[in-house]
């Protein structure tokens, strides 16, 4: 029994640094050395290097707000027309 338990541990400790390391492997707006500096940290600290480096690099990302009209899409920041100028949520002529 004390054996399937110390499995079950290291499996979700693999998984868990699996996935936050092809999550800092894809990230674009990161140098290739922060990459693989991070990586590291991950699997030198197992859980809470993979929590830290996931939480830090996830509040970087940029959030689009959700538009609930049918087929609007994302918008970030306000609204742009084909031009590319836009009202950056203000709308002031």
């Amino acid at each position: 029994m004390e054996l399937k338990f110390w499995y079950a541990i290291f499996a979700t400790l693999l998984i868990i640094n699996v996935s936050v390391s092809i999550f800092l492997f894809k990230r674009d707006d990161l140098e290739s050395f922060q990459k693989v500096s991070q990586i590291v940290f991950v699997w030198l600290i197992p859980l809470i290097g993979a929590i830290v480096t996931w939480r830090v690099n996830k509040s970087h990302d940029v959030s689009y707000k959700r538009n609930k009209e049918l087929g609007g899409g994302a918008s970030s920041l306000g609204s742009y027309d084909s031009a590319g100028s836009g009202d950056g949520g203000g709308g002031s002529d």
